[in-house]
């Protein structure tokens, strides 16, 4: 891969029965929760010891979403493989962006979105600068 491994992140995934409506196709609202759960596996690849759980629950830090914008290119179905990916575009303060994509097997772009999220104190709930060992994770290997 051309980028680091902490700001590129990929996974398979078969777009399952729960995700789909009556018509066999994702309900768009599920992109979301897949990308929520890319998410969660991309922070546990680049915080081991503790990854999301130990980010939310263990430092008591949240990760929330401020911004999306979406773009629906072509239909999922159920059943379809596809594979989700994360790319982190920006690195603020206190703020990340990503791009996150689901691709066909074929290439086909089906869904893509741009997504700001805000770390957090859950204690607080205020915004707070990007946690030292985040900032370190994401700033390895560039």
């Amino acid at each position: 891969m051309s980028t680091p491994a902490a700001r590129h992140f990929r996974r398979p995934h078969r777009i399952r029965f729960s995700e789909c409506d009556p018509a066999g196709i994702v309900f768009y609202p599920q992109y979301f929760v897949m990308f929520n759960d890319l998410l969660e596996a991309w922070v546990d690849h680049i915080l081991p010891g503790g990854g999301f759980t130990g980010y939310i629950l263990g430092q008591r830090h949240g990760m929330p979403s401020v911004r999306i914008e979406a773009d629906f290119k072509a239909i999922s179905r159920m059943g379809d493989d596809v594979e989700l990916t994360l790319d982190v575009v920006h690195i603020g303060h206190r703020s990340l962006v990503l791009q996150l994509a689901c691709v066909g097997t074929d290439g086909e772009l089906r869904m893509q979105a741009r997504q700001t999220l805000v770390t957090t104190s859950l204690v607080t709930h205020e915004a707070i600068p990007i946690p030292d060992d985040l900032r370190r994770a994401l700033d390895a290997g560039h």
